[in-house]
């Protein structure tokens, strides 16, 4: 019966309960009905466990250093430098935006900051030059999955405080991944435009112009070979690097480019905080609901059903991913 819980959380997350609720909610109601209310304070009692991690602090400063570039126009001149390289092709904004998540993905790792980023800026400005408001939507929201891929990446950071492995291995190993999605993008968003003529974005650039926006872009693009670089050659672990990365940001914003004033970062922190704590307190309540699992058996009843279906490597690999699905 206590496996019910499984069902019963997906059901949950269907009729649009908040993923923390649900979470909870699902097991902790089973609990109760096995007649289990001894184990409920394990799962309060996690969530904390689970967020209590000198690992994970590394999220709330990739976040906020993510945030600091935004708010400081680190941004804009991303996608400048998007624009001046790719923009005079056909399908020129479609391509920048894809650039553009790419660029801004070694400096968040988050989709979200990506989407929020780059979303209120290139959107209307793919609908201003021609575009469908879907269109800009969807390349958005398909390219700022590279966000979480690229390094430094707060999913990885996740997945690699939950399985034990190398946090470096895993930034390492985004890199070539979040490049070939990026450029994938581009070769469907190529073939799109040939056929639907989609709009020139801009004349093509001189590379006096390519040269300028590369200039006011390199700094803000040394943020990722920093951190990564860091980590690799054992300068500093993930969670220090991700202070370094907030450190620089602030000196970039306030000292450099002079786009942050000391007085905006109340707001910065607060909404670093706001959007990080969400994070947290899923990845807390996620090491409560894997308790549950844990108790119910149902990890190694699902392996077994897994493993019954046939003996074939690639028919299993197929049914795992159609589970995790």
């Amino acid at each position: 019966m206590l496996v019910l819980f499984l069902p019963l959380f997906l059901i949950l997350i269907l009729i649009g309960l908040p993923v923390f609720f649900a979470t909870l909610f699902a097991p902790g109601f089973m609990l109760l009905l096995n007649d289990m209310s001894r184990d409920v304070p394990l799962l309060f009692r996690n969530i904390y466990n689970g967020i209590d991690s000198f690992p994970l602090m590394a999220i709330p400063f990739f976040m906020l250093a993510g945030e600091v570039m935004n708010r400081g126009g680190i941004t804009i001149r991303l996608v400048n430098f998007s624009q001046v390289f790719i923009g005079h092709v056909r399908g020129g904004l479609a391509h920048v935006n894809i650039l553009s998540s790419m660029l801004f993905a070694g400096l968040s790792g988050s989709a979200v900051a990506d989407t929020s980023a780059l979303g209120s800026m290139l959107i209307p400005a793919m609908e201003k030059n021609g575009y469908s408001r879907k269109f800009a939507a969807a390349i958005t929201a398909a390219s700022s999955v590279i966000g979480p891929i690229i390094p430094p990446s707060g999913i990885m950071i996740i997945y690699a405080y939950t399985m034990e492995v190398s946090v470096a291995a895993l930034f390492a190993a985004g890199i070539v991944p979040g490049i070939l999605i990026g450029l994938a993008l581009m070769g469907v968003t190529a073939l799109m435009a040939k056929k639907h003529n989609f709009p020139i974005a801009a004349e093509k650039a001189t590379w006096r112009e390519r040269g300028s926006a590369t200039k006011l872009a390199i700094l803000p693009l040394l943020t990722p070979v920093i951190i990564l670089g860091g980590i690799i050659f054992g300068v500093f672990t993930p969670t220090e690097a991700s202070a370094i990365a907030v450190g620089y940001a602030l000196f970039l914003s306030i000292w450099v480019l002079k786009t942050v004033k000391v007085s905006d970062l109340p707001s910065i922190f607060t909404k670093s905080a706001i959007s990080s704590s969400v994070v947290l307190l899923i990845v807390g309540s996620a090491i409560a609901f894997k308790t549950v699992v844990s108790l119910s058996h149902a990890a190694e009843d699902l392996a077994g059903l897994v493993l019954a279906i046939s003996d074939n490597p690639l028919i299993l690999l197929l049914a795992i991913n159609i589970l995790l699905f």
